[in-house]
């Protein structure tokens, strides 16, 4: 009897009892299904979280002030905000440094055309929009000259823009109202969606910083600084260069604790990535319990099929069948099965992960977890399966034939 015409019987075999077949697969169903959701959830979160904090900016340096413990050596002095000397100082000498901007940052009532809003309100410099990686896709970004002139201009965000007035692209040209100061709308920027908590990053409107500074905050001080380095690979230098431009310009003696911190983006990433990482991989080694599970499930199933087919067996090997024959039928019909329920748990696997995105979790279907997983579902029939074969391989042809 040639490979195929095995291979048939075997399928011949299971569809006989096709119930009994599906029962046997359900462990193989749900374990390489979970495995798959499990890991899809998994890098789903992680995509999700690098992009939200990618959204942020590229290759960003954020410093924002600390209050310094006091120690023995020194009860020195400092502000808690930050100069326009400082922010010079990093844009004069900072070599890794691709772009700086200091920012004022208040939550302010935005009055516009047709409503009024609570919104964050920063005071930046042109070079914000390359340090936080955005961009203005109607209308323009104010310069250094609007700067200067202390000019009363605003960029909002795109939800800003719509709920001040409802279509936001009549914003342009439009006229807002902080305070007792009216702001020109000039430009929008590009929809950027939610940041690493949720927030909505397009609620937000951006004026010139000195603008903010003499008309709105009424100091001298910006609340923080952001900083774009060149490359990724100089994030560690650049954080060490700022701190000592910093600790000059803010004259801090030797010895005594910075007033300030810098924190680097990249590594908020990978603390993020490498959570969800431990959460993904505990996840799924609860989800591969069940490819067990439904091992050992396939291997109860085809020891009572050698049971019952004991007779059948005898037959065979009466009639020429070689016991190798027979151990082929038995492993190939249980890797089969898992097979079977490899492929049937992959489409549900799919499934479930477009339902899931649909309803807004974010999912990642990895090709190469998927033929993974397939191929250990025809390892686990292989492994669960041997012993039963071999079962049916050692019956002895007369007593196999006296069964009754």
């Amino acid at each position: 009897m040639n490979i195929f015409q095995q291979i048939l019987n075997c399928f011949r075999s299971i569809l006989r009892n096709r119930m009994r077949s599906l029962l046997t697969s359900l462990g193989i169903i749900i374990g390489v299904g979970s495995v798959i959701v499990m890991v899809a959830m998994g890098e789903g979160s992680q995509r999700a979280i690098q992009d939200r904090i990618s959204a942020m900016g590229t290759n960003l340096l954020q410093i924002n002030h600390r209050p310094p413990a006091r120690n023995a050596q020194s009860t020195y002095t400092r502000r808690s905000s930050f100069s326009k000397e400082d922010i010079d100082k990093l844009k004069e000498e900072a070599t890794y440094a691709s772009a700086v901007s200091g920012v004022v940052q208040s939550e302010i009532t935005l009055i516009g055309g047709e409503g009024s809003a609570r919104v964050r309100l920063q005071g930046v410099q042109p070079d914000f929009l390359i340090a936080r990686n955005m961009a203005v896709d109607s209308g323009y970004f104010f310069n250094d000259d609007d700067l200067e002139a202390r000019s009363t201009v605003a960029v909002l965000g795109r939800t800003t823009a719509k709920n001040l007035f409802s279509d936001d692209e009549k914003a342009i040209s439009q006229q807002v109202r902080i305070g007792n100061v009216y702001f020109t709308v000039i430009g929008l920027l590009e929809t950027r969606g939610t940041d690493i908590d949720g927030r909505d990053i397009d609620d937000i409107v951006l004026i010139p910083m000195d603008t903010a500074m003499t008309r709105i905050n009424n100091s001298p001080f910006a609340n923080h600084i952001v900083v774009s380095v060149i490359r990724n690979e100089f994030m560690e230098a650049a954080q060490r260069e700022i701190e000592l431009l910093l600790r000059e310009s803010r004259q801090i003696p030797d010895g005594i604790n910075s007033d300030f911190a810098v924190t680097n983006q990249t590594n908020t990433i990978n603390t993020a990535s490498e959570t969800s990482r431990i959460l993904t991989g505990l996840l799924t080694a609860i989800a591969a319990i069940s490819l067990l599970v439904g091992g050992i499930g396939i291997m109860n199933i085809m020891l009572v099929s050698v049971t019952e087919r004991t007779r059948e067996i005898g037959i065979r090997m009466a009639v020429g069948a070689r016991r190798s024959d027979v151990l082929f039928q038995f492993l190939t019909e249980s890797v089969i099965l898992s097979l079977i329920g490899g492929v049937i748990g992959i489409g549900f696997a799919f499934l479930a992960c477009r339902v899931l995105y649909d309803i807004g979790i974010p999912t990642l279907i990895n090709p190469l977890i998927v033929a993974v997983s397939a191929l250990f579902a025809a390892l686990v029939g292989v492994i669960f399966g041997f012993y039963p074969a071999l079962k049916a391989a050692r019956l002895y042809p007369i007593e196999a034939l006296r069964y009754e």
